[in-house]
């Protein structure tokens, strides 16, 4: 008799996706649903009808996966989503992944035991088998800001492409052509769609193409410092720094002003991916990408809901502002 690994193999898709289609999930696209169906009824594969009729009980909780909660994006991301839930009759359990596998994937364990209703999840890298469980019992799960390749879940995110055209525009008008770039890790989708979404629009807007000026750190501003470092190190001596988040920008600029001193570091402009509330008060004042966290959280949300009531919510980018604190123009 086939089993759902036969289907699965079969189909040519995972067997998480396979058993999401046998069992009627929304999360799954047209084109695997057929695959999956056609390769079942070649090969006599039956449901069990019996099993595939339990149900979990509602525990009216929600599970939230942020992947940093130091991060001011994150903590208005969870903020907003709590009062979104609360507001439809949801607790919400948070945890922080500290951008970190191994943490995430205990986390998600402690979920499961929990049986949450569904899960909000800004993963931390590609999917894990833990996650793959989870979809496996069709826990219904929606994307915050980062995507995975290979799950199919609706995903609640930034414009990632449209916040960087926004500061390579800023940049062009205050006529910077020496940048350096201190990405992300490409790991994430956030970091590989910001890196790419540089690389494609710098030329356009009269940056230099020298990958010299261009390194990646972590998302966090130790990890950002050692990259500025590295860029500091071949020689290159930007007029502009653009940190791909907060923290990165930060880092970033510690070490500029560090290596370089402070009437040197005075004359390199910044510019970051995300906006800090005290990035107002520094000397100079840095301009930044703003991203819509409240509405992200809120949307991320509803999507879920949706979800768990069987229906088949669609993913979305949410526009970002870009906030100019730039005073006069460049000497």
């Amino acid at each position: 008799m086939a089993t759902i690994k036969d289907v699965a193999a079969r189909a040519g898709l995972s067997v998480g996706t396979t058993s999401r289609v046998l069992s009627g999930s929304p999360q799954t696209s047209p084109d695997s649903r057929s695959r999956v169906l056609a390769a079942a009824k070649e090969l006599g594969y039956v449901t069990h009808g019996p099993a595939r009729s339990l149900r979990r009980a509602r525990t009216d909780v929600l599970g939230l996966l942020v992947s940093d909660i130091r991060s001011p994006f994150f903590s208005e991301l969870a903020h907003a989503a709590e009062q979104e839930a609360r507001a439809h009759g949801y607790t919400v359990l948070l945890a922080n992944a500290n951008e970190d596998a191994a943490q995430a994937d205990a986390v998600l364990d402690a979920f499961a035991s929990q049986r949450v209703d569904g899960l909000l999840l800004s993963p931390q890298g590609p999917q894990t088998p833990r996650l793959e469980a989870l979809l496996e019992k069709r826990l219904p799960i929606v994307l915050l800001n980062r995507a995975i390749e290979g799950v199919d879940a609706p995903l609640y995110g930034t414009d990632n492409a449209g916040g960087v055209a926004q500061a390579l525009a800023w940049l062009q008008r205050r006529g910077h052509r020496d940048v350096a770039f201190i990405g992300g890790p490409e790991s994430f989708s956030t970091g590989a769609e910001r890196h790419d979404a540089y690389l494609a629009g710098r030329e356009a807007h009269g940056i230099s193409t020298d990958d010299d000026l261009i390194d990646a750190g972590d998302f966090l501003a130790d990890g950002a410092a050692e990259a500025m470092l590295r860029v500091l190190d071949r020689g290159a001596r930007p007029t502009a720094v653009f940190g791909a988040n907060g923290q990165t920008t930060l880092g970033a600029m510690r070490v500029v002003r560090e290596r370089l001193g402070a009437e040197a570091a005075s004359g390199i402009e910044f510019v970051s991916f995300d906006d800090i509330e005290w990035f107002a008060y520094t000397s100079p004042p840095i301009s930044a990408v703003r991203n819509d966290a409240t509405e992200i959280g809120r949307a991320g949300v509803q999507g879920l809901l949706e979800l768990i009531d069987g229906g088949t919510p669609t993913s979305r980018r949410v526009a970002t502002s870009f906030i100019d604190r730039a005073k006069g123009d460049r000497a």
